[in-house]
């Protein structure tokens, strides 16, 4: 089987939330499944001195309309800014990743909850108990799912994954790697369609 599409996302992402809702369609249409990698986009900031897109002058109304515009264009749920942005997120990025280990086919509605908790319904999934009540509605165990969050093994996996995402030139939400080739952001999906159906050009 060929190797799955590595998705790196964070949930604080408009464009993370926007491709995560076209991402697995276009595994399966070539015969492929999706790698969900939770990150940590502040961390990269730190690394490479980028402001959240919406803190930059001029970009950042432009983004906000786009996001509204965009979710529109692909046909998605009406965009909600949400009303406290960016937000850290480390605490459904730990339990993705808890989930990851326990149940790979259950990660891609878990992380599709996450994302409409927080660009649709405005939920702050950053606090621990709304987290973990997103991941009971889509049947986790809440005490579970608690225990996942503050687990030091599954913080000290997310460092490590951010760390190796770093490594690998990963510097943005949504970033795809195909069979070993980066694309960066939601406007690359056509690129990456092209070079699943053709083995890159």
């Amino acid at each position: 089987m060929p190797a799955p599409i590595d998705f790196y996302f964070d949930f604080s992402s408009p464009y993370g939330y926007l491709a995560s809702q076209k991402v697995e369609a276009l595994a399966a249409k070539h015969g492929r499944e999706v790698l969900w990698r939770p990150i940590l986009l502040g961390v990269m900031f730190r690394q490479t001195g980028v402001l959240p897109l919406v803190d930059i002058p001029l970009k950042g109304a432009y983004s906000r309309r786009d996001f509204e515009r965009s979710a529109r264009f692909h046909g998605l749920p009406p965009f909600n800014m949400p009303s406290r942005f960016p937000i850290p997120s480390q605490a459904p990025a730990r339990i993705v990743l808890w989930q990851r280990a326990r149940d790979k086919a259950a990660v891609a509605r878990l992380v599709g909850a996450f994302y409409r908790a927080f660009f649709v319904d405005d939920i702050d999934i950053s606090a621990p108990d709304h987290a973990v009540a997103v991941a009971a509605k889509e049947g986790i165990d809440s005490a579970a799912a608690r225990a996942a969050i503050d687990d030091p093994a599954i913080k000290e996996a997310l460092k490590q994954d951010v760390d190796g995402a770093i490594a690998r030139g990963v510097f943005g939400s949504p970033f795809v790697f195909v069979d070993g080739e980066p694309f960066w952001g939601l406007d690359r999906f056509d690129q990456i369609e092209k070079w699943l159906a053709t083995g890159g050009f």
